[in-house]
This record gives C-alpha cells, sequence and structure tokens, in this order.
C-alpha cells in the first residue's frame, strides 16, 4: 500500500481500483489543448487548506514557541518563524518543489537505482501554468499547498536550541538542510514509483516521517551539537507567557485540518475522515497527557495539555488517510503518554537541552504515530485495510525501516552542517549576548516595554 502523502496519493485499499497510477502522472503538465478543466470544490477546499498549513507557522507555531521562552527571547523565535518561511519560499519555487516532486529522479533510470531525488526540469516552475493540473487542481494550488509543509519543517527545529542560536547561522542551516534532508525525504515518501519509501509501500498521508520525525531527528542532534542553555538544567527556565502558548497550540489545532485534510488533495470522503481522527486523536492526546501529568504533579497544566494536544496531531498525522475513529483515539492516547514521558523525564534523565521539546513531541509523537499507522491501517481495526498481501507486521516492519532510515539520514545532515556552520561562522551566540537575550543582542529589540 502506497502513500502519496499531503495526500495527494489516494490509498491502495485491498479489492479496490486505485483511482490514480502515480504522481508522475499527475505532476506532468497538460497541452492547453487537452486539459482537463479543475473541479472548483477540489479546488476551493486546497485554496483553503494551504492557508490554514500556513497558519500554523506564522503565527501558530511562533506564538506556541514565543510563550514558552523567556521574556528576554520572545520577538527571537517569532523572528525565526517569520523568516524561515520567507527564505524556504524562494527556495522552494526556485529549487525545491523540482528536487521533491520532479519525478525524472537524479539516480533513476538506466541504473536501476530506485530515486532518492528528483531532477530540475521544473526548476524555477517550469512548466507550471495557468492550465496546468495536478489530478483535479490547478498545479499552481499543489506548488502552494507543499511550500506550506516545506515551510513549517525547518520551522519546528528553532525550538530545540532556541535562546542561543545566531540568527546567520540558522538561515544557512535552513537552507542546508532543507536541501539535503527535507527534499530527499519528501521525495522518496511522495514522488511516485521508484521513490524508496514509496515502492516499499510506506504509509505517510501527510508527513509524519517526511515532517515530524525528520525535524524531530534534527532539533535532537541540533541541541547536542550546540549544547545547553546557560544554567541548563539547575536554573529554572519557565514559560514567560502560557497564554501565546495556548493561543498558538490552538491555532495550530485549526491549522491541522489543512495539513491532514487537505492531504487529501480534493474535498471528498478522505478528507472528512482525516478530519475526523485528527480531530478526535487530538483530544484524547490531550486528555491522557493531563491524565497522567495530574496523577504525577497533583495539578494539570495549561503547557501540559496544549503539548498533549501537538503530541496527538503529530501522531495522527501519517495515519490520517488510513486510520479509523477508534484507532484514532489509540494513537493519540499512546502518543500523549509517550510524549510526556519524553518531554518530563527523559531528557532530564540524558540531560540534553531540548529548549521547547521538539524531540520530545516531533520526534516521538511521529515515531509513534509512524508505527502505528501500520497497525490501525488494518481493516479488522477500523482503517482502511492494508494492501492486497500484506499483514499488519509486514507493514509495521516498513514504517519503520523508513522511520530508521530518516532519522540516520536527518541526523547526519544535521550534524555535518552544524559542525561546518561552527568551524566558519560560528553557531552560538556569546554569553553576553545569551544572558542579555536574542532580543536586544540580536535584533536591537524588546518584546515588551521596560
Amino acid at each position: 500500500m502506497h502513500s502519496l502523502g499531503l495526500g495527494i496519493q489516494p490509498q491502495k485499499p485491498p479489492r479496490r481500483t486505485r483511482p490514480l497510477a502515480a504522481l508522475t502522472a499527475l505532476l506532468a503538465t497538460a497541452s492547453p489543448a487537452f486539459a482537463a478543466t479543475a473541479d472548483s470544490g477540489d479546488t476551493a477546499w486546497m485554496l483553503t487548506s494551504m492557508a490554514l498549513v500556513l497558519l500554523m507557522t506564522i503565527p501558530g507555531l511562533a506564538l506556541f514557541y514565543a510563550g514558552m521562552v523567556r521574556s528576554k527571547n520572545v520577538l527571537s523565535v517569532m523572528m525565526q518563524c517569520f523568516a524561515i518561511v520567507a527564505l524556504v519560499s524562494l527556495l522552494w519555487v526556485i529549487y525545491g518543489y523540482s528536487l521533491a516532486f520532479d519525478a525524472s529522479g537524479m539516480l533513476a533510470g538506466e541504473h536501476g537505482l530506485r530515486s532518492l531525488i528528483g531532477g530540475f526540469d521544473k526548476a524555477f516552475l517550469a512548466g507550471v501554468t495557468r492550465e496546468s493540473l495536478t489530478g483535479t487542481i490547478p498545479e499552481s494550488v499543489f506548488v502552494t499547498f507543499q511550500l506550506t509543509f516545506a515551510a513549517i519543517t525547518p520551522a519546528l527545529i528553532v525550538g530545540a536550541f532556541a535562546e542561543r542560536m545566531r540568527f546567520s547561522a540558522l538561515l544557512l542551516f535552513v537552507v542546508i538542510w532543507f536541501t539535503l534532508a527535507y527534499l530527499p525525504i519528501a521525495h522518496m515518501t511522495w514522488a511516485g514509483d521508484g521513490g524508496l519509501f514509496w515502492d516499499w509501500g510506506v504509509l505517510d498521508f501527510a508527513g509524519g516521517t517526511v515532517v515530524h520525525i525528520n525535524a524531530g531527528i534534527a532539533g535532537l542532534v541540533a541541541c547536542l551539537v550546540i549544547g545547553p542553555r546557560r544554567g541548563f538544567p539547575s536554573t529554572a527556565m519557565p514559560p514567560h507567557n502560557l497564554t501565546y502558548t495556548l493561543i498558538g497550540a490552538s491555532l495550530l489545532w485549526v491549522g491541522w485540518f489543512g495539513f491532514n485534510a487537505g492531504s487529501a488533495a480534493g474535498a471528498n470522503a478522505s478528507a472528512g475522515m482525516a478530519m475526523l481522527v485528527t480531530q478526535i486523536a487530538t483530544a484524547a492526546a490531550a486528555l491522557a497527557w493531563m491524565a497522567v501529568e495530574w496523577a504525577t504533579h497533583r495539578k494539570p497544566s495549561v503547557l501540559g495539555i496544549a503539548s498533549g494536544a501537538v503530541g496527538g496531531l503529530v501522531a495522527i498525522t501519517p495515519a490520517a488517510g488510513t486510520a479509523g475513529p477508534m484507532g484514532a483515539i489509540a494513537i493519540g492516547a499512546i502518543s500523549g503518554l509517550a510524549c510526556f514521558f519524553c518531554a518530563t523525564r527523559l531528557k532530564y534523565w540524558l540531560r540534553y537541552d531540548d529548549s521547547l521539546d521538539v524531540f520530545g513531541v516531533h520526534g516521538i509523537g511521529g515515531l509513534v504515530g509512524a508505527l502505528l499507522t501500520g497497525v490501525f491501517a488494518a481493516e479488522s481495526l477500523g482503517g482502511a485495510g492494508l494492501a492486497e498481501g500484506v499483514s499488519m507486521g509486514g507493514q509495521v516492519w516498513v514504517q519503520a525501516k523508513a522511520a530508521l532510515i530518516t532519522c540516520v539520514w536527518s541526523a547526519l545532515v544535521t550534524w555535518v552542517a552544524l559542525k561546518l556552520l561552527d568551524v566558519t561562522i560560528g553557531l552560538r551566540i556569546s554569553a553576553d549576548g545569551e544572558t542579555e537575550g536574542l532580543d536586544l543582542s540580536l535584533h536591537d529589540e524588546r518584546g515588551y516595554n521596560p
């Protein structure tokens, strides 16, 4: 069973005809003389979904992160999220879309190798016209929708090293990581026949592997390479404004309907079920985190329920096209418990300073979701059904292989990129600058008047 994520791939359930053979056919630019007409309903939903996914980063993620840092760094994380959206938008149209979705492949063809990366046939959006279609929607809409996914992924990583990285180093890191980590994983998962994960039959409907495991592992490596904040873990560093954080989490929850239901690539039954399971899994994860925190610390916290909700959103992402409602409850509850343990226990036991729990929520939630996707896709558990001849164990195995490769590749790219930047321009703000806060030391601005 293949998953052309971000929803363009309809699933391949047993005993039913697969509606679309491969994304490669979809991405071919139609001749104006023979072009079909875009479906207005599908197009309207995808335009809405694109806006919802952009809302997830600015202002959603920006507020979510800004509330969790100290007041002297509130503008810095907002600036990072905003700048990453702008930077990746340009990189995407120059070469990112082509390397992710040009199915010709640079390493495929006569050598018989699986495609690991796309080609440059669509660089600078060559061939993307008003008439060209991707499925039933204009290709321009598909390009913009995918752009928002590409933008939020590196923005997620900044929470792992918040309050201590130089802004110039961050921007250069994003260019390297986006090019060498995000684009290959996206291509292998979603670009069609010949892609490594695609040919394995990996299920990743909306980016559990491509977005969350990829970013979560990068965040873990980054916080280890850059080192902990000064005073960690002995000095208390509480969030300065949980109101921002809860508003940001709420915007993420709403925006995630574009992320998951938009990945059905149209206004259809798949989008409806993706929306339903997204809501259910998020609610289950939020309550699971709240319950275990309440039992452990005797009081439920706003930060806890917000973090649990995000963990549920992450975990249901790869399964949104295949899980049923009861499977969504299980995925959400398990992810809420797993993310709670890693964010509140594991990082202190291992003494790594993942400032805003990027690995604990996105990395762990992504891994839980990727593996459980293979379980709850089974028809016997209320899912859409596995491909003919594929067992639950077999599906979980290919999910695990894809997750492992993503972890290793993302970690390697992140480590090499950061080490290279450290010996050239330097990664970390000075001790005085960190004490003063990044708002003043890097941007010469204050989030609040004294």
